[in-house]
């Protein structure tokens, strides 16, 4: 009888068009002791079928491929199975594929150039609820953001709109500690956990208490909307 405290390794998934991406980064990824690369898949129909077919934590997805593309399946796999995280891993660093895919659902989102032990925790860290982000893709999202973002003005009066292309934005709520104003802060300036933990001197497993709490209490999503509202706030 096994132990109650073993774990169990991470089901995963690798989505790439290209035989000689996915087959050897299936191959890397499965040597790692707590991932269990089930499947590889070229396109983003095969990612659905695999998943409705059996139990999977973390799909790794292209985005370009053919038949279905991967922030179509990202979109598709939010709505149908939320318990499985996606994490993009692509060429492209580009707004729009940035925006699209994290907008579908995913959770991490990095370039090829990620080394493998990039990948493996970012794969860790998206199993464990959080998100991560390339560091080229944060900042690229945090300047995206940004400009996109208007200058906060008055809220417009009662039944008053905000104007064409001027979204409300939500103010945080009263009932955030100090330490979740500075977590907060330093998401808006791209730091991932890590850098986080480092410039507070607290570790990575409180960092993501005070993001778990924060999300909830202020209703943000994921880290793309941590970002926006970080700047809507004047934080970042």
């Amino acid at each position: 009888m096994n132990g109650s405290n073993e774990k169990r390794p991470l089901r995963v998934i690798v989505a790439d068009d290209q035989a000689a991406v996915r087959e050897p980064l299936a191959t890397v990824l499965g040597l790692a002791e707590d991932i269990d690369v089930v499947a590889a898949a070229a396109d983003g129909n095969e990612v659905l079928e695999t998943v409705a077919a059996g139990p999977v934590d973390v799909v790794l997805m292209d985005l370009r491929m053919p038949v279905l593309d991967g922030i179509e399946a990202t979109r598709r796999l939010s709505e149908e199975h939320p318990e499985v995280a996606v994490v993009v891993l692509t060429t492209f660093a580009d707004d729009d594929s940035i925006l699209g895919a994290l907008s579908a659902g995913a959770r991490g989102y990095l370039t090829k150039n990620a080394g493998r032990q990039d990948i493996v925790r970012a794969i860790r860290t998206a199993a464990a609820g959080q998100s991560v982000l390339d560091r080229t893709v944060q900042d690229r999202l945090l300047a995206t953001v940004r400009t996109r973002t208007p200058n906060p003005g008055p809220d417009p009066a009662p039944g008053q709109d905000s104007g064409p292309g001027q979204p409300r934005s939500r103010p945080l709520p009263d009932d955030l500690t100090p330490r979740e104003r500075e977590v907060l802060t330093l998401i808006g300036q791209g730091l991932p956990n890590r850098g986080i933990a480092e410039k507070l001197f607290i570790s990575e497993a409180t960092v993501k208490t005070h993001i778990n709490n924060l999300f909830a209490k202020a209703d943000i999503r994921d880290r793309a909307d941590a970002i926006r509202r970080a700047i809507e706030a004047g934080l970042a």
